[in-house]
């Protein structure tokens, strides 16, 4: 697969309780082999660049580095390749309401995916997926995404494969009803590490969206649900960080990963889902990003 592309995306976010409310924007994601992560040359890298930082916990050594520890409290080894979908810090601003990893073995065979979650809040979160041959997997909601929503529900995902068209699909199940639905829609095009300096303000751009559709949900008299804590995820990322660096062994797979597959079926995607795919998510504070 080709090591850097970009998808001009067409994002959606649709709520249906307890008001209707939906919204949609433009922004170019990016598609990198984690192993060979572009970068602008240094007196312009502002512009544009993927960093470490904005994904995994501090001190973490690379992005690569974060994937392979975070799998590691799974009880999953270190995959062959992964690709990664996300936006690019610029201007010294980044924030990414989702970014997805795909983890391939040696065969080149997809094996699960992440889907790391980000707040406003400066919160993160990483979902553990093991999707079908659809890309569609299950698993329940454990972090504080919407000030509107609280951190309980379940969540029914299809991510499809990061080829020429690419889905994202998620679902928010909760009380029976599908009470929000988020959607990604982007084509391919192949990119130079010269293709960053084209869309600079993108993420300052998708930041003041989001925050102005929560103003507005807020005088629409939408009430605001109190945040809950840290995700055993964080903890365990933190618990291997602090093992490696001293030597010791990583920390043990994390309680609160719900499984999606019951009696070796995989579980259907909710009907009013077009897509729904693998994702993982990992939690710096207590809330949760633009997904929802």
């Amino acid at each position: 697969m080709t090591s850097f592309a970009r998808y001009d995306c067409q994002i959606s976010h649709g709520r249906k309780t307890p008001v209707d409310h939906r919204f949609s924007y433009r922004s170019p994601m990016w598609l990198l082999d984690v192993d060979r992560v572009p970068s602008l040359p240094a007196p312009i890298g502002f512009l544009g660049r993927f960093d470490t930082a904005d994904h995994w916990p501090a001190g973490t050594r690379s992005i690569r580095a974060g994937v392979d520890e975070f799998l590691a409290t799974q009880g999953i080894s270190a995959p062959a390749q992964v690709l990664m979908l996300t936006g690019a810090r610029s201007f010294g601003h980044c924030f990414n309401p989702l970014s997805v990893y795909w983890c391939y073995d040696e065969s080149g065979r997809q094996r699960n995916i992440i889907a790391e979650v980000h707040n406003t809040y400066h919160g993160r979160h990483a979902y553990l997926l093991s999707p079908d041959e659809a890309g569609r997997d299950a698993v329940d909601k454990q972090f504080y995404v919407s000030p509107f929503f609280s951190a309980d529900g379940r969540y029914r995902m299809r991510i499809t494969a990061p080829v020429d068209r690419l889905t994202v699909v998620i679902a928010l199940e909760r009380d029976g009803g599908v009470p929000f639905t988020a959607t990604m829609h982007g084509d391919r095009q192949p990119a130079t590490r010269w293709a960053l300096l084209t869309r600079p303000l993108a993420q300052l751009r998708v930041s003041a969206l989001i925050k102005w559709q929560g103003i507005k949900l807020w005088r629409r008299g939408v009430q605001v649900q109190p945040r809950t804590g840290t995700p055993a995820i964080e903890a365990a990322l933190a618990g291997n960080l602090q093992a490696r660096t001293h030597g010791g062994k990583p920390a043990g797979k994390p309680a609160g990963r719900s499984d999606a597959r019951t009696d070796g079926k995989s579980v259907p995607a909710h009907p009013d889902s077009p897509a729904a795919s693998p994702v993982q998510s990992r939690a710096k504070e207590a809330s949760c990003p633009v997904v929802h």
